[in-house]
């Protein structure tokens, strides 16, 4: 019986092990500097409700100052020039971004054209949605 026991658990173990390892962490990083004029309107016109969408949940918003180092095990293609830039990491590496903060109504559509690749934005509930 103990053998069994032991046996089962093994394999609820990698079984979790597996799925976890299926999901893609995904985080959006908002680089931004004080006195960013663009920066402070995205964070007035989209900062409140961006946790509550779809998006915000798939990608949580993480900022970074853009004259530091970068937080470990983040890795992106080139360094970000501009601010806001919004980098789009999968398990920390850059998978896509946007320079520049367009207004509210161009954001949602951009982000929705950078995560609408991904599993995680394909399998989501369709209305939580603010910007697909």
């Amino acid at each position: 019986m103990k053998t069994i026991r032991t046996g089962i658990t093994a394999l609820a173990l990698a079984t979790m092990a597996m799925a976890t390892a299926a999901r893609a962490e995904l985080t959006l990083m908002m680089v931004d500097q004080p006195g960013c004029v663009y920066c402070e309107r995205w964070e007035a016109e989209i900062g409140p409700i961006y946790p509550k969408t779809a998006e915000g949940r798939i990608a949580p918003l993480v900022h970074h100052e853009i004259r530091t180092a970068l937080p470990d095990g983040v890795t992106l293609k080139s360094k970000p020039r501009l601010t806001p830039t919004f980098v789009l990491l999968q398990d920390g590496t850059e998978i896509n971004r946007l320079e520049g903060y367009p207004g509210e109504d161009f954001f949602w559509g951009l982000l929705g054209m950078m995560l609408e690749p991904l599993p995680e934005w394909q399998n989501r509930s369709e209305d939580t949605s603010v910007g697909g």
